[in-house]
Protein backbone atom coordinates (compact mmCIF):
# COMPACT_ATOMS: atom_id res chain seq x y z
CA UNK A 1 0.00 0.00 0.00
CA UNK A 2 1.57 3.44 -0.91
CA UNK A 3 1.21 6.37 1.79
CA UNK A 4 -0.21 9.47 0.31
CA UNK A 5 1.82 12.16 0.27
CA UNK A 6 2.32 14.14 3.47
CA UNK A 7 0.28 11.45 5.32
CA UNK A 8 1.96 10.90 8.90
CA UNK A 9 3.37 7.67 9.81
CA UNK A 10 4.67 6.05 12.99
CA UNK A 11 4.73 6.71 16.48
CA UNK A 12 3.10 10.37 16.99
CA UNK A 13 1.41 10.81 13.98
CA UNK A 14 -1.54 11.53 15.84
CA UNK A 15 0.28 14.81 16.83
CA UNK A 16 0.78 15.70 13.70
CA UNK A 17 -2.43 15.82 12.47
CA UNK A 18 -4.72 16.23 15.20
CA UNK A 19 -4.34 19.76 16.62
CA UNK A 20 -6.95 19.14 19.59
CA UNK A 21 -5.00 16.10 21.22
CA UNK A 22 -1.96 17.85 20.63
CA UNK A 23 -3.51 20.87 22.80
CA UNK A 24 -4.34 18.60 25.01
CA UNK A 25 -1.05 16.73 25.33
CA UNK A 26 0.72 20.38 25.71
CA UNK A 27 -1.43 21.36 28.74
CA UNK A 28 -1.05 18.04 30.06
CA UNK A 29 3.31 18.12 29.66
CA UNK A 30 2.57 21.48 31.40
CA UNK A 31 0.43 20.49 34.68
CA UNK A 32 2.75 17.07 34.63
CA UNK A 33 -0.50 15.27 34.61
CA UNK A 34 -1.83 11.95 32.88
CA UNK A 35 -3.48 12.17 29.83
CA UNK A 36 -6.30 10.07 31.17
CA UNK A 37 -6.59 12.40 34.39
CA UNK A 38 -7.03 15.40 31.74
CA UNK A 39 -9.74 13.20 30.36
CA UNK A 40 -11.86 12.65 33.45
CA UNK A 41 -10.83 8.90 32.86
CA UNK A 42 -8.65 8.23 35.18
CA UNK A 43 -7.22 8.52 38.80
CA UNK A 44 -3.87 10.37 38.53
CA UNK A 45 -1.77 7.28 38.22
CA UNK A 46 0.14 7.45 35.29
CA UNK A 47 -0.79 4.37 32.58
CA UNK A 48 0.93 2.35 30.07
CA UNK A 49 -1.09 4.37 27.48
CA UNK A 50 -0.09 7.59 29.46
CA UNK A 51 3.29 6.91 29.57
CA UNK A 52 3.27 6.04 25.70
CA UNK A 53 1.49 9.29 24.67
CA UNK A 54 4.14 11.39 26.96
CA UNK A 55 6.72 10.52 25.43
CA UNK A 56 5.57 10.28 21.93
CA UNK A 57 4.86 14.18 22.38
CA UNK A 58 8.62 14.35 23.99
CA UNK A 59 9.57 13.03 20.35
CA UNK A 60 7.48 15.07 18.51
CA UNK A 61 8.51 18.56 20.41
CA UNK A 62 12.31 17.28 19.49
CA UNK A 63 11.28 17.52 15.25
CA UNK A 64 9.60 21.21 15.92
CA UNK A 65 11.80 24.23 15.79
CA UNK A 66 11.90 26.32 18.90
CA UNK A 67 12.37 29.54 17.18
CA UNK A 68 9.10 29.27 14.10
CA UNK A 69 7.27 26.45 15.46
CA UNK A 70 7.25 24.45 12.22
CA UNK A 71 8.59 20.95 11.30
CA UNK A 72 10.90 20.15 8.85
CA UNK A 73 8.33 17.39 6.75
CA UNK A 74 5.96 20.55 6.84
CA UNK A 75 7.69 22.13 3.96
CA UNK A 76 8.61 20.95 0.33
CA UNK A 77 11.62 19.95 -0.18
CA UNK A 78 11.67 19.31 -4.20
CA UNK A 79 10.14 16.15 -4.26
CA UNK A 80 7.81 15.02 -6.81
CA UNK A 81 5.81 13.28 -4.17
CA UNK A 82 5.85 16.31 -2.05
CA UNK A 83 2.72 17.88 -0.88
CA UNK A 84 2.69 21.92 -0.85
CA UNK A 85 4.45 23.89 2.39
CA UNK A 86 1.98 24.04 5.14
CA UNK A 87 2.88 27.24 6.24
CA UNK A 88 2.68 30.84 4.27
CA UNK A 89 5.07 33.73 5.49
CA UNK A 90 2.81 36.75 6.78
CA UNK A 91 3.48 39.74 8.46
CA UNK A 92 1.70 41.28 11.54
CA UNK A 93 2.85 43.75 14.28
CA UNK A 94 2.83 43.27 17.88
CA UNK A 95 2.43 47.04 19.77
CA UNK A 96 3.82 45.05 22.70
CA UNK A 97 6.95 43.89 21.06
CA UNK A 98 7.19 46.94 19.59
CA UNK A 99 7.04 48.99 22.71
CA UNK A 100 9.72 46.88 24.03
CA UNK A 101 12.23 47.31 21.54
CA UNK A 102 11.55 50.99 21.46
CA UNK A 103 12.80 50.73 25.26
CA UNK A 104 15.35 48.26 24.65
CA UNK A 105 16.93 50.65 21.88
CA UNK A 106 16.84 53.69 24.42
CA UNK A 107 18.00 51.97 27.27
CA UNK A 108 21.19 50.75 24.70
CA UNK A 109 21.82 54.52 23.64
CA UNK A 110 22.08 55.59 27.03
CA UNK A 111 24.53 52.25 27.75
CA UNK A 112 21.82 51.33 30.76
CA UNK A 113 20.89 47.93 29.51
CA UNK A 114 22.88 45.47 31.14
CA UNK A 115 21.08 43.64 33.30
CA UNK A 116 18.00 45.04 32.85
CA UNK A 117 14.81 42.92 32.16
CA UNK A 118 11.89 44.62 29.82
CA UNK A 119 8.93 43.46 30.55
CA UNK A 120 4.97 44.73 30.55
CA UNK A 121 2.73 45.17 32.72
CA UNK A 122 -1.11 45.89 33.28
CA UNK A 123 -1.40 49.84 33.68
CA UNK A 124 -3.42 49.34 36.71
CA UNK A 125 -0.79 47.42 38.33
CA UNK A 126 2.06 50.21 37.15
CA UNK A 127 -0.32 52.45 39.20
CA UNK A 128 -0.44 50.99 41.96
CA UNK A 129 3.49 50.48 42.29
CA UNK A 130 4.03 54.11 41.72
CA UNK A 131 1.07 54.83 44.52
CA UNK A 132 2.99 52.38 46.79
CA UNK A 133 6.54 54.17 46.28
CA UNK A 134 5.32 57.57 46.54
CA UNK A 135 3.54 56.47 49.99
CA UNK A 136 6.76 54.64 51.18
CA UNK A 137 8.84 57.88 50.16
CA UNK A 138 6.31 59.77 52.56
CA UNK A 139 6.73 57.33 55.22
CA UNK A 140 10.37 57.91 55.13
CA UNK A 141 11.00 61.55 54.77
CA UNK A 142 8.07 62.09 58.20
CA UNK A 143 10.49 59.57 59.77
CA UNK A 144 13.48 61.47 58.94
CA UNK A 145 11.53 64.67 59.70
CA UNK A 146 10.47 63.35 62.82
CA UNK A 147 14.17 62.27 63.79
CA UNK A 148 15.24 65.31 63.13
CA UNK A 149 13.53 67.14 65.21
CA UNK A 150 13.71 65.25 68.51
Amino acid sequence: MVRAAGEPHGRGKRLIVDDRFRAELELCDRWGIPHSLFRGAGDGRWTARDREKALAYRDYLRTVCPQCGTRYDDWDHGGADEAEDAYAVTVQRCVGCQVIGEKQDELQQNGDLHGKKIALIPAAVAAAMETERELNEQQWAARRAARESE
